[in-house]
C-alpha cells in the first residue's frame, strides 16, 4: 500500500511539472486566439508552485541527486541575494526584483524539480512521451504556418517579413521565429540521437522538419549558434581522440554542405547577409550597434556601486527591461514596476543604424549585457555559477554540454537565455538525459545482482 501512495505521488508530481511546462510552451499561442495578455505571466506563478512541491514531496533517498539539488538551490539563492542588493541600490520596484528573479532562475528550479524526482521508467517514459508530442505539435505548426503564408490564406501580421510569422507556439512574438526554430533544433537533435527505439526514418524525419522550420523562419543565427557550439564539444573532447575525429569530420562536411547550399540553392541565399567583411571592423557598423549598450549602461554609473551591482533589475537592455516593461506597463505600473531611460536610449541607437532592423544578429539587447547592465559584475559571476554548476553536476554527455553552450552563445547575440519557454525546453533535455542515465545505471545494478523486478525499456514515442 506505502508503494502505491509512493508512485502515486510521483504520478502527481511528474503530471504537476508537465503541466507547468505547458503554461511556459503554450501562452502566445492562447494569446493570438483570444486570451488576454496576463496569460503570458501565469507560468511565473505555475512553475514555481510545481516546482517547490515536487522538491517538497519527492521522497529520494539518492544522495547524488540530493546534493545536486541542493548545490543547484543555493546557487539560486545567491542570485537573489544579488538581485536584491541591486534593487536597493538603485531603487527599482519590488515587481522588477521578483521578474528579474523569476526570469533568470524559473528553468533552474524546474531543473532540480526534475531531477531530485525517483521517477521509474514507467513514469519517466510518460513525461518524455507528452515533452515529444508537445514539440512534435510546434514543429507541425510551424510548418503549416508555411503552407498558409505560401498559399497567401495567413496574413502578414506587424512583422511584414513571411520568414517572421513562421512561429509555431510562439505565433505571434517579436522574435518567435528565432525562439521557435532554437525549440525545434534542440529538440529535433534530441530526437535523432536518443529515441533509439524509433525507425531511423523517423527520427531522421522530425530533424529534417526542425531543419525545414529553420531555414523557412530565416534563423540564421540558430544554426550560428549550433556551429559554434558543436566547434567547442569538439575542443573540449580533444583527449578522446576517436569522438574528436567523429565530430570534426562531421562538422567539416556540414560547414562545406552549408556553404555549397548558401551559393547555389535559393533557400540558404539569406545567409550570404552576414558576409560582409566591412561591417565587423572596430568602426563597422555591426560593431557599433553590438556594443552601443555597453557604452549607454556606463555612461549612467554614479558610483562604484554600479560596477559591482548594475542599474538595477529590469532597467536596461535584459529581457525585463527592454521588452517586458514597455510592452505591458499598463499592467506592471500599478504594482510599482520602474524603469530607467537608459533602456529606450538603446533601442533609440537601434532605431538610428541602417542595420538595426536587418537582424537581432546585430542587436546592442542581448543576454549577458542584460544581465551585467541590470546586476552588475556580481550578478554576472552569480548567474554564470548556476551554468557552472548545471555543466559540472547534470550534464553527463557531450548534448546536454551542447545545450548550455547553446544558452552560453545564445546570450551573446540576442535575450534567449531569459526566454522562458526556450529555457525550460532546454533543461528539461538535460534533464531527460540525467534521468535516462540514472535509470539505465540502476537498471543495469539490477540486472547485476540479479533483481527478480524487471523493468520496460526506454523508448521513445
Amino acid at each position: 500500500m506505502s508503494y502505491l501512495k509512493k508512485n502515486q505521488g510521483l504520478l502527481k508530481s511528474t503530471t504537476l511539472l508537465l503541466i507547468a511546462f505547458t503554461t511556459v510552451f503554450f501562452p502566445r499561442l492562447l494569446e493570438t486566439i483570444g486570451f488576454p495578455a496576463i496569460i503570458n505571466f501565469v507560468h511565473f506563478a505555475i512553475v514555481p508552485f510545481a516546482s517547490v512541491l515536487a522538491l517538497f514531496n519527492t521522497r529520494t533517498k539518492n544522495y547524488n541527486q540530493i546534493s545536486i539539488s541542493k548545490t543547484l538551490l543555493s546557487s539560486l539563492i545567491i542570485l537573489l541575494g544579488v538581485i536584491s542588493a541591486s534593487a536597493l541600490v538603485n531603487r527599482a520596484g519590488v515587481i522588477n526584483l521578483l521578474l528579474q528573479f523569476l526570469l533568470l532562475v524559473e528553468p533552474f528550479l524546474f531543473l532540480p524539480a526534475m531531477i531530485c524526482l525517483p521517477m521509474a521508467q514507467t513514469s519517466f517514459i510518460s513525461f518524455r512521451k507528452w515533452f515529444i508530442r508537445f514539440n512534435c505539435f510546434h514543429i507541425f505548426l510551424a510548418l503549416f504556418q508555411q503552407l498558409l503564408l505560401s498559399a497567401g490564406i495567413l496574413k502578414l501580421t506587424t512583422m511584414k517579413v513571411p520568414a517572421d510569422n513562421i512561429q509555431g507556439v510562439f505565433y505571434l512574438s517579436g522574435s518567435g521565429h528565432v525562439v521557435g526554430a532554437s525549440v525545434s533544433i534542440s529538440f529535433g537533435i534530441y530526437y535523432l540521437i536518443s529515441a533509439k527505439k524509433s525507425p531511423m526514418w523517423l527520427r531522421l524525419s522530425v530533424f529534417f522538419a526542425a531543419f525545414l522550420q529553420l531555414l523557412f523562419a530565416d534563423a540564421k543565427q540558430t544554426l550560428l549558434v549550433s556551429l559554434i557550439s558543436w566547434f567547442i564539444v569538439i575542443v573540449i573532447n580533444l583527449k578522446d581522440v576517436g569522438k574528436t575525429i567523429q565530430y570534426t569530420i562531421a562538422a567539416v562536411l556540414i560547414v562545406w554542405i552549408l556553404i555549397w547550399c548558401t551559393q547555389n540553392l535559393e533557400l540558404f541565399r539569406a545567409f550570404n547577409t552576414w558576409n560582409r567583411p566591412e561591417l565587423y571592423g572596430p568602426d563597422g557598423e555591426a560593431t557599433k550597434l553590438k556594443t552601443a549598450s555597453i557604452r549607454l549602461i556606463m555612461s549612467h554609473y554614479k558610483s562604484p556601486l554600479n560596477w559591482l551591482f548594475g542599474l538595477g533589475p529590469g532597467h536596461t537592455v535584459g529581457r525585463l527591461g527592454g521588452w517586458m516593461l514597455p510592452i505591458y506597463w499598463d499592467l506592471l505600473s500599478p504594482l510599482g514596476a520602474t524603469i530607467h531611460p537608459v533602456s529606450q536610449e538603446v533601442w533609440n541607437a537601434v532605431s538610428a543604424s541602417w542595420l538595426g532592423p536587418a537582424s537581432s544578429m546585430f542587436s546592442p539587447l542581448f543576454g549577458w549585457a542584460g544581465i551585467w547592465g541590470d546586476l552588475g559584475l556580481v550578478g554576472l559571476g552569480a548567474y554564470t555559477y548556476i551554468l557552472f554548476i548545471v555543466w559540472t553536476r547534470l550534464c553527463v554527455d557531450n548534448f546536454s554540454k551542447f545545450l548550455i553552450l547553446n544558452v552560453v552563445v545564445n546570450g551573446l547575440i540576442f535575450s534567449q537565455m531569459e526566454e522562458p519557454a526556450y529555457m525550460l525546453v532546454v533543461t528539461i533535455l538535460i534533464g531527460l538525459q540525467w534521468q535516462e542515465r540514472r535509470i539505465n545505471k540502476a537498471f543495469k545494478e539490477r540486472s547485476l545482482y540479479g533483481s527478480t523486478n524487471p523493468t520496460h525499456s526506454l523508448e521513445m514515442g
